[in-house]
């Protein structure tokens, strides 16, 4: 085994040292900022340790009365909402996505390379170049401003990328064992529901997480098709903190971290299935 020299060692100690820097330095800033004061938060120079931490933001924005603001009010609400289109989305991408993942998969059938590489495809058309007719789509069909119209948006991108992880997920798996149920007297949708969705479990885990995460961050179709706070989702109420003459910074450091706890839960959870989905679905592509 070949022994790396003493100044290759602490110079990848060091990348390493600046890599999770890098990475943690924002989310412990984003901390920091949610329980220092509006005061030491602007003072100069930074106060990198809060000398007097408060969780009065939290409460703020949790248990906000009427002198609050009314992002404050509603923010509960669009954390609601964030979670309804987050949760839909998931469960529909899972069960259509496994299906066509398992055509994909697992069955051979001309054209099948082709139309998974178009699907995909549809993941690389930015969505700035189609926002104008999808708005008079919608528009026309008075759906604009609800919760029905994000969770179709949001199909639009998560769906191909469920259909091209569960397809890899499905060839994993030896043939062998669903021919051996096909042989024992199960049909191809049995053998699908008791052999390959069972063993299937860390890879809709896994799939299931990314999806929730993508549909929970989207950004852009949120404030393009919501207007009111029956449809608006957790990011565009973080950037509504932002007001025409100042910046409510304390405020949006605090909707950032209660954003950020769902997602966090559920990747802890579920860590173990994650990277065993993961794995397993990098098999074979």
């Amino acid at each position: 085994m070949k022994k790396h020299s003493p100044a290759m060692k602490v110079f990848g100690y060091t990348m390493m040292v600046l890599l999770l820097i890098a990475i943690f330095a924002p989310i412990y800033w984003l901390v920091v900022s949610s329980i220092s004061t509006r005061a030491e938060l602007l003072s100069v120079p930074i106060n990198w340790f809060p000398k007097e931490p408060t969780f009065r933001h939290y409460i703020d924005i949790l248990f906000a009365g009427e002198e609050a603001s009314r992002t404050a009010r509603m923010f509960k609400s669009t954390l609601a909402n964030s979670f309804i289109v987050a949760s839909t989305v998931t469960v529909l991408g899972l069960l259509f996505g496994s299906l066509a993942g398992y055509g994909f998969g697992r069955m051979r059938f001309k054209g099948r390379k082709t139309g998974l590489m178009v699907i995909m495809a549809t993941r690389m058309l930015p969505a700035i170049s189609i926002i104008i007719p999808l708005y008079l789509v919608f528009g026309s069909l008075q759906m604009v401003d609800t919760k029905s119209v994000l969770i179709l948006l949001y199909l639009s991108f998560t769906l191909p990328f469920t259909i091209w992880l569960m397809a890899s997920f499905f060839q994993s798996i030896p043939k062998e064992l669903e021919e051996a149920a096909r042989i024992d007297g199960c049909t191809r949708i049995g053998a699908l529901f008791r052999v390959i969705f069972p063993l299937s479990l860390p890879g809709f885990v896994a799939t299931g997480i990314f999806t929730f995460m993508m549909a929970w961050d989207e950004f852009f179709f949120a404030l393009i098709f919501t207007s009111t706070y029956n449809a608006k989702t957790v990011p565009v109420a973080i950037a509504e903190f932002t007001g025409r003459h100042a910046i409510d910074y304390t405020a949006m450091t605090t909707g950032g971290v209660l954003a950020a706890i769902p997602p966090v839960v559920l990747a802890l959870i579920f860590q173990r299935f994650i990277v065993k989905g993961l794995t397993s679905g990098a098999v074979k592509g």
